[in-house]
């Protein structure tokens, strides 16, 4: 299959696009600046030069493909207007690639995050959040999956809080930050609220299975461990820079406090079963010792 992937160089599309191309696929793929496209290129990928926000430019990459993967969203975390402007971007793009593939059962497989339900793990069969900090993300990709019944074979593969390969990315990668900035490995809250995780090796070999095989209009969990501690997960990072370990507000985590401090396991049990995915590689707190101060 010729597959179309935006967001190709980050911590889970460099694991995607290898992953695809290790496996019979070819890939087209959305580079927005030289770098990005020297190592695309370097993987083995053909380039379309473009960035998000320009729509005309992802039809026609849609158009020249049998498949999308749509990874991209924007790098600007600082406050919630920037993390509001990358959800709209996100948004606006993933309109332009579905009705580009409108009506030819052609499959485009898109990213989310695992949702949050009190007092259990929650699972493929659970909504995701149409308010909050990251609901416009949901009502996109709901959107996207109701298309289904138009001839688009549309799916959903949520990730948990943290996608990790060699102790960076993610929420923990997000922590890993905090603590180089101010010298002490903090956590929100009690420190007992659960993250999932998945390493990005596993989560690429989900995106091609959807890719390959999901009916449309489904979502898929990426969850590879159900739910690490916060607390647990900053004692690793503390130790590998020397830095105290420390409750601190959830606010110094800016617009992802709120979701930091939620106490959100996910299942990805469904996932396993149906697809036959089966993660391989290192859980969260065995690939956090993968840093170095």
């Amino acid at each position: 299959m010729h597959v179309f992937v935006t967001g190709g160089t980050g911590t889970i599309g460099s694991a995607v696009v290898a992953e695809l191309l290790g496996n019979g696929h070819t890939v087209l793929a959305l580079a927005r600046s030289d770098r990005s496209a020297h190592a695309l290129e370097g993987a083995g990928a053909e380039v379309l030069r473009g960035d998000l926000t320009d729509l005309d430019v992802l039809r026609s990459g849609a158009a020249r493909s049998e498949g999308v993967i749509s990874l991209a969203f924007g790098r600007d975390y600082s406050s919630q207007d920037a993390l509001a402007r990358a959800i709209a971007e996100e948004g606006a793009a993933l309109d332009a690639l579905a009705r580009e593939l409108l009506g030819s059962d052609r499959p485009i497989v898109t990213v989310s995050g695992t949702p949050w339900v009190p007092g259990r793990a929650s699972t493929e069969a659970d909504p995701l959040p149409t308010d909050g900090p990251v609901g416009g993300r949901g009502r996109s990709v709901t959107a996207l999956l109701d298309l289904a019944a138009r001839g688009l074979r549309s799916t959903a593969v949520r990730m948990p809080r943290t996608v990790h390969n060699r102790g960076e990315g993610g929420f923990a990668g997000l922590l890993v930050d905090a603590a180089r900035r101010t010298g002490v490995a903090g956590y929100p809250g009690d420190g007992t609220q659960r993250w999932p995780a998945v390493h990005a090796l596993d989560a690429a070999v989900l995106f091609r299975l959807a890719l390959e095989s999901a009916p449309g209009g489904t979502s898929w969990h990426a969850v590879a461990d159900e739910g690490d501690r916060v607390r647990d997960i900053a004692t690793v990072v503390g130790r590998r820079l020397g830095l105290p370990v420390e409750e601190v507000p959830q606010e110094n985590f800016g617009p992802f406090g709120p979701i930091f401090a939620m106490d959100q396991p996910a299942s990805g049990a469904h996932t396993r079963e149906a697809l036959g995915w089966q993660p391989t590689h290192a859980g969260l707190l065995a690939d956090l010792e993968n840093i170095r101060p």
